[in-house]
Parts: C-alpha cells; sequence; structure tokens
C-alpha cells in the first residue's frame, strides 16, 4: 500500500505547486498566502508518504484529498483534478491494501512449506 499511496501524494505534490503558481495570478491573493498555504500542502505531502501505513495515515492522506478538491474554490480547475486524485488516492489504498494481504498470505504459504531447521 505504501508504494502506491506514496506515488499518488507524489503526483499531488506537483499539481499542487503548479495550482500555486496559477494561482499567484490571482489579483485578490498575496503571493505570501498562496505560497504559505501550497507549501504546507507540499510539505503535508511528503510528510504523509512516511506516515501512511502508520494509524491515521490514510485519514490525513483522505483530509488532503478534501482540501484538494475545495481548492478548487481559488483555481476552478483543481475541484477536476482533486476529485482525479480522490480517485487514484481511494485506488492506492484499496488495491494497496489486496497487495498487502496477497502478499502476506504468500508469506505465510512460503512458511508453511520450507522445511524446518533450514
Amino acid at each position: 500500500m505504501r508504494t502506491l499511496c506514496s506515488s499518488t501524494l507524489i503526483g499531488e505534490f506537483f499539481v499542487i505547486g503548479f495550482a500555486g503558481l496559477v494561482a499567484m495570478k490571482d489579483p485578490d491573493l498575496s503571493m505570501s498566502t498562496v505560497w504559505t498555504v501550497s507549501g504546507i500542502a507540499m510539505f503535508l505531502c511528503l510528510v504523509l508518504c512516511g506516515l501512511v501505513t502508520r494509524p491515521g495515515g490514510v485519514a490525513l492522506g483522505w483530509a488532503l484529498q478534501i482540501a484538494l478538491i475545495a481548492s478548487g474554490f481559488i483555481v476552478p480547475t483543481m475541484f477536476f483534478l482533486g476529485a482525479v486524485f480522490a480517485a487514484l488516492w481511494w485506488a492506492s489504498v484499496h488495491y494497496g491494501r489486496k497487495v498487502d494481504e496477497a502478499k502476506a498470505r504468500f508469506a505465510a504459504q512460503g512458511d508453511k512449506t520450507s522445511p524446518s531447521g533450514a
């Protein structure tokens, strides 16, 4: 699960950075506000790469997905991109858990068939 979720989060890291560049064009927003919010979100993406397998890591990932969709109120394209990344996040968590379960089953079968003492 960690690999799939981390890949999604790294993709989001770049999308958030590019959305920050687009948001800078908004005359109602100061550059410092845009980059403070974007920087925090980008930092969270990186931190979540390491926390995704810990308790609450997936929930924090969902919170980030909601925030990404909500950023569409500033950069309208983010409604679409946020929804795409939320779907990718769901797929990463769902299929990542299935892969982890299959790996655990395979490892358990390997332990049963290996000769003892070897």
